[in-house]
């Protein structure tokens, strides 16, 4: 973990893969255990009640894509095609969707 300081801020940077150290898996724990109420959150302003109203979930998300081979039946692929252009990002759509259905489980 990297430790920068800017004037009064300081800022650690943890690196994808890195492990925590035993004093930091055990400060994680401890504020794991600890009570909403006894967050001392005075230094971070409370925001309005509208804050979050126009708030989309994922709206910079982008996946990566990996190029695949599959075989799909001949009705199913005319049937995807018939819908128009992208019939691609309309299978990943709804497989997509069943996995998340099934996580949701």
């Amino acid at each position: 973990m990297k430790k920068r300081t800017k004037t009064k801020t300081v800022t650690y940077e943890l690196k994808p893969g890195q492990a925590l150290t035993a004093r930091q898996r055990q400060e994680v724990q401890a504020l794991a255990r600890m009570p909403e109420d006894a967050v001392d959150t005075s230094d971070i302003p409370e925001l309005p009640s509208g804050a979050w109203k126009n708030a989309v979930r994922g709206k910079w998300y982008r996946p990566v894509k990996q190029p695949v081979s599959i075989r799909l039946d001949a009705d199913v692929l005319a049937w995807l095609k018939g819908k128009g252009s992208g019939y691609q990002t309309k299978v990943n759509m709804m497989l997509r969707e069943k996995m998340l259905e099934e996580i949701r489980k």
